[in-house]
């Protein structure tokens, strides 16, 4: 099992330098990009079920015989334990039916590694992404889970739902299109779901299993002895799993016989079911460094394994791990995952069997350690992949140099593919340190670097829904260790989002939680940008007396502190609101406060615009006169900056102001200048040219920070 991924194109991906899997949970598991894995060539047995349910595709539902028309999708449930081939069936039968949906098949697991049932938000921003629909970050479930089936509406889509651990996940998801078709993956049944055709898994059928053997043995240990093939797929009670491991058993040791096996596998015990006693016969032919590190794997997040996370884990070297893990695929403990990257993934099936190894064999300290060190190592790590897109930064370059050669990315592009097909596991990975309670420290370090390193990479907009969940783990241990500071910058970040896709009531909230926050912990930058935000939100909501009060008491503390490039900035902010409040007087006397302390703070860019904005309130109190001499100042200034378009906007206000005081010829020198300036940009018309003058208008959104 791995943590969710989704996929919408249905394309094969080759496997390469993988051991043939049968019907059976070895198939490597869904693929992080490019879609699913490959079964085609390597699927076997199974016929009836896959019979079975093709026919129940086409077969009529009980509304359908009821003479009405079907409100929803079609669900086929593939139910079984985890070992008999759930995935690998489902994969198969997605595999020939695809073509028949145009809109592409899409993908998801539905539970963690360890059993946990992963958020249906979640499951539903991760499928709506896959179909190219945007929801705002921090959008709650009832809102993505419709976002989601407004979308399938007019798809014809199938969707494979792995590893669902009740049906109320399969119900939410559910298309209200009955031209899509849902293949869920359960241990059991659906109870509550309509008309679900289920299909139960036991052992593969005998033939299909000794084939099975036989991909890992060749042919001519299964056909110089055939009974003790059959008799061996009979202990393993025909389970995909272990015969799996049976056969990387067999296939590390040319010259034992299949009877050899069967006979040790009867002798070493009778108790548990078949897997088990296969694994403990694998497992206890490692060598003690091979079977610790095997064990520490089910600590990997989101059941997610590269070569770094083993060699931290196990505390061994980049290169013994790869060589280790590779091992590991040919014994069938763990399997190779689809990736441009090495990755690798332990079957579902194993990790309670290895969870109960850890508990039994690794002390809780060693246990604490090794996550300790695998953390440490992505922290590192994701510090390397931002420091690579600083490299005209001396510290930035000192930084890469100072690390081992192993934790280097070779260019920016290389760093960036890396984030990309890590970051399930990167936010897994965030999730289990938050949830582990003792290693909060390094939670928030791993939080901070993989904040900065999405953001170098992709940038916020492109990354906002998992910048929200970060910042909600943040918010957890801050509230948890009762660090005000840090409380208040995570509040402060997830109102900024809130703010930025629209939830302006949302983003008041917080920002009004971040000031106690910020009091709090005595924190006069958490205060006065939460005040200020907090003036921001009420501007958005239309109430402009409260952004005029609030902006004014971020005002007074930012005086109080001698901070006087923010003060200038917030009397831009009070004079923009008293101008939509239609409360000129007061406008223009904060916009000559801001144009003031500009020009002491020497920003000659604020000084021109802020004189820009001036000149604006002054025409729009009806003062031409004083605002044309303002507007005439204001492009000295701007020439200054050096702000072309900023002069270029001034002109054409001056022509619009010339034209009114009766003045054409020189309103015609002025735009005419304009179009000079702005060459192939000029607006052909008059809206045009006012958006263009409007452009430097000091806007005031709560995330403007």
């Amino acid at each position: 099992m791995t943590d969710q991924a989704v996929g919408t194109q249905g394309k094969k991906v080759p496997a390469k330098e993988q051991r043939p899997a049968a019907g059976s949970s070895t198939t490597p598991g869904f693929a992080r990009a490019g879609g699913p894995p490959s079964t085609e060539g390597q699927f076997l047995g199974r016929t009836r079920e896959l019979k079975e349910l093709r026919a129940d595709i086409e077969r009529a539902g009980l509304d359908t015989l009821a003479g009405r028309k079907a409100p929803r999708a079609r669900v086929l449930l593939i139910a079984g334990k985890p070992g008999f081939g759930r995935t690998a069936l489902a994969e198969e039968l997605v595999r020939q039916v695809a073509e028949s949906y145009r809109d592409g098949t899409l993908r998801a697991r539905l539970s963690e590694p360890d059993g946990t049932p992963v958020p249906t938000e979640r499951t539903a921003r991760d499928l709506l992404a896959a179909l190219e629909l945007t929801a705002p970050p921090g959008a709650p479930e009832d809102d993505l889970v419709e976002a989601l089936r407004e979308g399938l509406a007019t798809r014809r889509v199938l969707l494979l739902l792995d590893d669902a651990a009740d049906a109320e996940q399969v119900d939410a998801l559910l298309p209200d299109n009955p031209e899509c078709l849902v293949v869920a993956v359960s241990d059991g049944p659906l109870t509550g779901i309509s008309d679900v055709r289920p299909c139960t898994l036991g052992g593969l059928d005998t033939k299909s299993a000794v084939e099975l053997l036989g991909r890992y043995t060749g042919s001519v240990r299964i056909t110089v002895d055939p009974r003790a093939a059959e008799g061996l797929v009979e202990i393993c009670a025909a389970q995909p799993a272990a015969l799996v491991l049976a056969g990387g058993w067999l296939a590390r040791r040319p010259k034992a016989a299949v009877a050899d096996l069967a006979k040790q596998v009867c002798t070493e015990s009778d108790e548990g079911p078949a897997l088990e006693r296969v694994f403990r016969l694998v497992y206890a032919e490692l060598s003690p460094a091979r079977a610790q590190m095997l064990r520490l794997l089910s600590l990997a997040p989101a059941g997610l394994v590269d070569p770094h996370t083993a060699s931290a884990l196990a505390g061994c070297s980049v290169g013994a791990a790869e060589s280790t893990l590779d091992d590991f695929v040919g014994l069938g403990l763990v399997r190779r995952v689809e990736s441009p990257l090495p990755q690798y993934e332990v079957p579902g099936c194993l990790l309670p069997l290895l969870r109960s190894r850890t508990e039994s064999e690794d002390r809780p300290a060693e246990l604490q350690l090794a996550r300790a060190r695998m953390l440490e190592r992505t922290v590192r790590l994701l510090a390397s992949c931002r420091a690579i897109t600083e490299t005209d930064s001396s510290p930035a370059r000192e930084k890469l140099a100072g690390m081992p050669r192993a934790l280097r990315f070779k260019n920016p592009r290389a760093a960036a593919d890396w984030l990309r097909i890590r970051q399930p596991a990167l936010l897994a990975s965030a999730r289990l340190a938050v949830a582990d309670g003792e290693l909060d420290t390094l939670a928030r370090r791993l939080m901070a670097a993989l904040v900065r390193a999405m953001v170098a990479h992709f940038g916020t907009r492109a990354v906002a829904p998992e910048l929200y969940g970060i910042h909600q783990l943040v918010l957890d241990v801050a509230e948890r260790r009762k660090l005000p500071r840090e409380k208040a910058a995570a509040l402060l970040n997830l109102a900024d989002l809130d703010a930025r896709t629209g939830r302006t009531s949302e983003a008041l909230a917080r920002y009004r939680a971040a000031l106690d926050a910020g009091r709090e912990a005595n924190d006069p930058y958490a205060t006065g940008r939460a005040m200020e935000s907090v003036g921001g939100a009420h501007q958005e909501l239309g109430d402009f007396d409260r952004a005029a009060d609030w902006y004014g008491r971020a005002l007074a503390q930012r005086l109080a502190r001698d901070e006087r490039v923010d003060a200038a900035r917030l009397h831009g902010r009070i004079a923009t609101v008293h101008t939509y409040a239609g409360r000129y007087d007061e406008a223009l006397r904060s916009w000559r406060s801001a144009v003031t302390g500009h020009r002491r703070n020497g920003d000659v860019a604020g000084v021109a615009k802020a004189l820009s904005e001036l000149a604006r309130v002054q025409e729009y109190s009806g003062r031409p006169e004083e605002s044309l001499r303002t507007c005439q100042e204001a492009i000295e200034w701007a020439r200054r900056a050096e702000d072309v378009r900023l002069r270029a906007a001034l002109q054409l206000r001056l022509a619009d102001t010339l034209d009114r005081l009766g003045d054409p010829v020189a309103a015609r020198l002025h735009r005419g200048a304009a179009e000079r300036m702005l060459g192939d940009e000029f607006p052909e018309d008059l809206s045009a040219r006012e958006h263009d003058a409007n452009a430097y208008e000091i806007r005031s959104t709560s995330a403007e920070d």
